[in-house]
């Protein structure tokens, strides 16, 4: 019988070089199955639940990756305009304006900031961008801006309260109780209110409220505080009468205490002293209009009435003495027959 021989068959040296790579190709998958078996008993959750969050973490990476895609494409604004467009014929739009609380300053001023709303589609309304921008007018305190649907938006406005007048370059300016300023007013808007001046008198408006709240029954008598020197103020009352308070809170509250005692005693507003000094603890300077004249004047006549006293007692003795002598010729003619 006839045997076949093949040539160029595997040798013996290569049959025992793939059996040695196997054996370790088998050997390494065991140490890293036992690796990752060893590292999954670590894990509070089993191969299943690991294998659901590896998908959760790619599909979501797919997601990001595709949402950056499409922004960078431009889709999301195209998006947002057509559902803007479709909310506008649905009847979704700024129509109306309503504004509430309002009763100082120029209502024109609110809707010229709201107003360029106006037919804009509900959804595309910046609320918060709207607020900031009404924040900026000078007599709003706080705004709140809110739709009213279909097509209506409401602003509810806190105003500010005017606490006083700021005078400075002969120019006039409400400020609330902040300082902060409101609006420039003539002095008919004025009447009623303190006026301030001085440097740095607008910032010390809250001091200048707890100061007369002191005094409470000569509080509504001020008509003008001027902040002297940035430490001290002078009060005028609308009797034209200037009192000058020490420096301090506690000196100057003390100081406008007593001042209102005394004119409680002594009625001094409206009196004859134009100006009272109070800067001393010890005791309080007065000035009265013309005083000095009248010191002067009354100098004066004393002096004249002492000179014509003394100008009497002369002429009198030389009358005395003029009458004396013809007594003594007299005399002496008797003694001589």
């Amino acid at each position: 019988m006839a045997q076949t021989i093949r040539r160029g068959g595997k040798t013996v040296r290569k049959v025992a070089a793939a059996s040695g790579t196997k054996r370790k190709v088998h050997a390494a998958r065991r140490q890293t199955g036992s690796v990752l078996d060893q590292i999954m008993q670590w894990m509070p959750f089993s191969e299943e639940t690991l294998h659901r969050i590896l998908m959760v973490i790619i599909l979501g990476g797919a997601a990001v990756l595709m949402w950056v895609v499409a922004s960078m494409a431009g889709v999301p604004q195209l998006a947002e305009a057509q559902m803007a467009q479709i909310a506008g014929k649905s009847g979704f739009e700024v129509k109306r304006v309503e504004v509430r609380g309002v009763n100082r300053m120029n209502e024109l001023k609110i809707y010229e900031k709201v107003l360029g709303q106006r037919d804009q589609a509900m959804s595309r309304l910046d609320i918060a961008a709207l607020r900031d921008e009404l924040l900026q007018l000078s007599w709003v305190k706080d705004a709140r801006v809110s739709r009213q649907l279909p097509d209506t938006l409401v602003v509810d406005v806190v105003e500010r309260s005017p606490q006083a007048v700021l005078r400075r370059d002969n120019k006039l300016t409400l400020i609330d109780e902040t300082g902060h300023p409101l609006e420039a007013v003539n002095p008919a808007k004025a009447k009623g209110l303190l006026v301030l001046s001085g440097n740095g008198a607008e910032a010390r408006v809250p001091d200048l409220v707890h100061l007369l709240d002191a005094a409470p029954a000569i509080r509504p008598q001020v008509a003008e505080a001027e902040w002297v020197g940035n430490r001290r103020w002078n009060l005028t009352f609308k009797t034209r009468q200037v009192v000058a308070l020490p420096e301090g809170e506690t000196e100057a509250a003390s100081a406008l205490l007593t001042f209102a005692r005394m004119d409680g005693v002594d009625r001094l507003l409206g009196g004859r002293v134009a100006s009272f000094d109070m800067r001393n603890p010890d005791r309080i300077y007065m000035r009265v209009p013309g005083r000095a004249d009248e010191v002067a004047a009354a100098a004066r006549a004393e002096a004249t009435a002492r000179a014509n006293a003394a100008a009497a007692k002369t002429e009198a003795a030389r009358s005395a003495v003029a009458s004396a002598a013809p007594a003594k010729v007299a005399i002496a003619k008797t003694a001589q027959d």
